[in-house]
């Protein structure tokens, strides 16, 4: 249900957008970014972002782009100046997080710096679980509802407590890998540690609340992980099946357990897991139905995972 809203807010951010309308607040939106794709009334807005590289590129072109934006010290991503000053929203909400994932802060702080009325820019940067829903406060806060997004808060964390009451049943804790990008690869970190671990799982080669990092495939191999679960940031479920081939290739992919075993899943990173808002609980469901499927299989939605068979 939305509200009628005063406010006219710009979010620049996936999560942040979708914590509105969960808030009921939708009506207050005047514009998103490219990456805004939910709920579908996000579709409708005003697009104020879009990405100076093709991310329709394979996995290893898009990492060799992203990493030469990065070295010439120039931004991934181009701000609609004239269209968010015509549209004047009085709040901003963009992200602190990661300059690779949409467009920075500090970025359209530089590009504002000289607007008239000057909007309230609010920072957003979560980096574990804890972040997640001190940013759905965040949100709400900026929009004048701080006693909803408590509320949010409060349900998620108790669905999320259910998750991890029904995971502390399990006999055993498998290793679980999660693979943020897949050429090359890059172990998913931030909050998806602490997820994993709700799912009753063990994290491999990541901590909760550090930054994703790159690791080699001998790491990996190392690291014998029984569950391997693949979700490319930005990328649905088709987008990652038709990646999967740069796995096979790796002389390491074989020998991995998950993969003698058949438990290796893909799954829609884009929709769920590389999201941190209101759905980081379902993506929680869905990593249980996977690593626990004894006890969670249920969760698992169709249509947003698949097994992994060469």
């Amino acid at each position: 249900m939305n509200f009628p809203c005063p406010m006219r807010i710009a979010s620049l951010v996936p999560a942040a957008t979708e914590t509105v309308f969960a808030l009921g607040r939708g009506d207050c939106l005047v514009a998103v970014s490219h990456e805004c794709d939910f709920p579908e009334e996000a579709k409708r807005l005003p697009v104020a972002t879009r990405a100076r590289f093709d991310s329709d590129q394979c996995s290893p072109a898009i990492d060799r782009a992203v990493r030469a934006y990065v070295a010439r010290g120039e931004p991934l991503y181009e701000l609609d100046v004239a269209l968010l000053r015509n549209l004047e929203p009085e709040t901003v909400l963009v992200q602190d997080g990661c300059a690779v994932c949409a467009l920075p802060a500090n970025q359209l702080a530089a590009l504002a710096v000289d607007w008239q009325p000057a909007p309230q820019i609010v920072r957003l940067h979560a980096h574990d679980l804890a972040g997640v829903f001190c940013d759905i406060e965040t949100v709400a806060t900026a929009l004048g509802c701080p006693e909803e997004g408590q509320a949010l808060v409060g349900r998620l964390q108790a669905e999320l407590a259910a998750v991890q009451g029904r995971t502390m049943r399990a006999r055993y804790r498998p290793r679980v890998l999660c693979l943020e990008w897949l050429d090359p690869p890059m172990v998913a970190g931030n909050w998806m540690p602490a997820l994993v671990e709700a799912a009753g799982g063990r994290p491999l080669l990541a901590q909760p609340g550090t930054a994703s990092a790159a690791a080699s495939w001998a790491d990996i191999a190392a690291a014998a992980p029984e569950v391997v679960v693949l979700m490319p940031c930005g990328f649905p479920l088709e987008r990652t099946r038709a990646e999967l081939p740069c796995l096979w290739k790796q002389p390491e992919w074989t020998s991995l357990p998950a993969v003698k075993d058949g438990r290796v899943y893909a799954v829609d990173g884009n929709a769920y897991f590389n999201r941190p808002g209101p759905r980081i609980v379902e993506s929680a469901r869905i990593l249980a139905g996977l690593v626990q499927p004894g006890l969670c299989a249920h969760w698992l939605p169709e249509r947003v995972w698949m097994r992994v068979t060469e």
